[in-house]
């Protein structure tokens, strides 16, 4: 369990980083938004599925965030 939490708190590390590449202008806008998108679903306090739940509640930043970056 704790090895999960340590993923996703690195995968929010990679998600800042991409948020500074976003401000490079030769970024396509395509991009921009998705990344856009990401960063505000991986600091967003509502999660589709709750981070209390067991588990459960980190499966959904160990799948989206991923598939994202």
């Amino acid at each position: 369990m704790s090895r999960l939490r340590e993923w996703a708190r690195r995968l929010k590390g990679e998600i800042v980083a991409l948020w500074f590449c976003t401000r490079h202008a030769r970024t396509p806008f395509i991009a921009k938004a998705l990344v856009v998108a990401l960063v505000a679903y991986a600091f967003s306090p509502m999660d589709l599925i709750p981070d209390f739940i067991p588990v459960l509640g980190y499966v959904d930043e160990l799948i989206l965030l991923p598939v994202g970056i």
